[in-house]
């Protein structure tokens, strides 16, 4: 009878442990890069790392940089598709080459500030979401800024004129164009072997954020730097739709609730990060997230930002129009109805 008894209480606790685990979530989430800088090392990973606090849903994480995974930061959709991942931080200019609509929230010239970037990502927000979901199973969460892309080089520059026959780093396929446009030969490479490739001269230039290019020691191989925005390097948070439909309404609602809160946390601290890198990379103070170097900071003529702002009508928004309608016939269209309304384009 003891012996029974024993045996009955230890499947009884068997059953209600299975219970309890079945409440609570287990996810899998690919993070940025975990050199990529500190939204990926103060904002992203503490809220995954401290999930169920954040989120109130009872949920175990396991967080993984991309990089440290060993997964290509372009294979992004791919991974969220097949399911390896619950949840992916998605580096936009780079799974844009599996799915261009996610670049018309942020072309070249077309977000030359935080403030006009929030409106433009917005408008075209739900159009990309709904690609996701049927090309790639998958549920947009969120879109953060990485900060404005700027112009970092290893040789003196004055201005984008004197990029032409240089070797640029550029981040997708709008840069690309416009690095073409002037000239110079535009380079896709991942962030991490940047900085590499302009020590030995692979590139003679790279486009980042101010604050990435602090974290990732690109001012140790460079001499200058044109601060131009270009793009505001629009990022992003994605879920399996499978993962999302497991979930009831409640708790879909509190996860939405909490990535909307993760994702304007991280606006602002783009903001702050940008302004105060700028100031870390040029030596001066005060220095308070980045280290400090003495790049010289050029002056960004006003030719410079008339070029870039025409470079919506001019060069990124037809070369990148055609090759999203290519894959959807009704990408461009969409896009003037909603951002390009906004603009009056």
């Amino acid at each position: 009878m003891f012996k029974r008894t024993l045996l009955m209480t230890a499947l009884s606790a068997a059953v209600i442990g299975s219970a309890a685990n079945a409440d609570t979530l287990s996810l899998k989430v690919l993070g940025q890069p975990a050199g990529s800088g500190l939204i990926a090392q103060n904002k992203e990973r503490p809220f995954f790392e401290n999930f169920a606090e954040h989120s109130g849903l009872e949920a175990t994480v396991q967080y993984i940089p991309v990089d440290v995974a060993g997964i290509p930061d372009t294979d992004g959709l791919r991974i969220l598709n097949s399911g390896l991942f619950d949840i992916v931080s998605l580096r936009g200019p780079q799974v844009s080459r599996d799915e261009p609509s996610v670049l018309g929230m942020d072309l070249i010239g077309l977000n030359t500030s935080f403030e006009t970037g929030r409106d433009n990502v917005m408008a075209f927000y739900d159009y990309v979401d709904s690609r996701l979901q049927s090309r790639f199973n998958a549920k947009l969460l969120g879109v953060w800024p990485a900060g404005p892309q700027v112009i970092f080089c290893n040789k003196d520059i004055s201005g984008l004129e004197d990029l032409r026959g240089l070797r640029v780093r550029v981040g997708d396929q709008s840069a690309a164009n416009f690095i073409g446009q002037l000239g110079a030969t535009g380079i896709s490479m991942p962030f991490g072997d940047v900085q590499q490739a302009l020590s030995r001269g692979v590139v003679d230039c790279g486009i980042t954020g101010p604050a990435s290019a602090n974290a990732g020691g690109w001012p140790e191989a460079t001499t200058t730097v044109l601060p131009i925005a270009l793009q505001l390097a629009i990022n992003g948070y994605a879920i399996n739709l499978d993962t999302w439909n497991r979930l009831d309404e409640t708790q879909q609602s509190q996860l939405e609730t909490a990535i909307a809160e993760l994702s304007d946390d991280i606006w602002s601290y783009s903001e702050a990060l940008y302004e105060d890198a700028m100031r870390c990379n040029a030596g001066e103070s005060p220095c308070e997230f980045g280290n400090q170097y003495a790049l010289t900071e050029v002056a960004v003529s006003d030719a410079d930002l008339a070029a870039v702002t025409a470079a919506v009508e001019e060069v990124s928004l037809p070369l990148w129009a055609t090759q999203c309608n290519n894959v959807a016939a009704d990408c461009e269209a969409t896009w003037r109805e909603t951002v390009g309304a906004q603009l009056g384009l």
